[in-house]
């Protein structure tokens, strides 16, 4: 995710939040299956994918690991850390079809058009989606701009929040 330059737009995610979110997600695909397995990208994708899993009931779940963040601001040269697991494959003919594939933010599109390489006839459903990468997805839940940075609830603690209107506390 590329992080904004000054005025920095900010959509900081409760746990709560993300939570419904992820619901709201596995409610939305629950006609488009059925779905075989779930491959879910990883990190950001392993928590919507416990979410997802459990509405839906899918108990195949299956990583995808892909490092694109090598410095925690700047997206760097992706790389494939560990692949599908070649039984997923060949379980859905080769081409991904019966796989949901399930991430927290499609951004750039660059992560996701990896995965899209690998298993073109999956759908992939992000819970977040920016107007570059989401014409890659196939179901999302809510979208931002492309200069806004999402902080998850992964990435927080508890802290004071200046109000917008007063800009950043320095």
């Amino acid at each position: 995710m590329s992080e904004p330059t000054s005025p920095e737009k900010i959509f900081p995610v409760s746990w709560d939040q993300f939570h419904r979110d992820a619901r709201a997600l596995a409610w939305r695909i629950s006609g488009d299956g059925p779905f075989e397995a779930i491959v879910c990208i990883t990190r950001g994708g392993l928590v919507p994918a416990a979410v997802v899993s459990r509405e839906l009931g899918i108990r195949l779940i299956e990583t995808i690991c892909i490092a694109s963040r090598h410095n925690y601001r700047d997206q760097g040269e992706l790389m494939i850390l560990k692949q599908v697991a070649k039984d997923v494959v060949d379980k859905a003919g080769g081409k991904g079809a019966g796989v949901l594939v399930v991430d927290d933010l499609v951004d750039t599109g660059k992560t996701a058009s990896v995965v899209r390489d690998i298993l073109p006839d999956a759908h992939f459903a992000t819970v977040y989606a920016k107007p570059k990468g989401r014409p890659l997805v196939d179901t999302f839940i809510t979208e931002v701009s492309q200069d806004t940075w999402i902080y998850f609830p992964w990435d927080m603690g508890l802290a004071f929040q200046p109000p917008i209107a007063k800009g950043p506390v320095g």
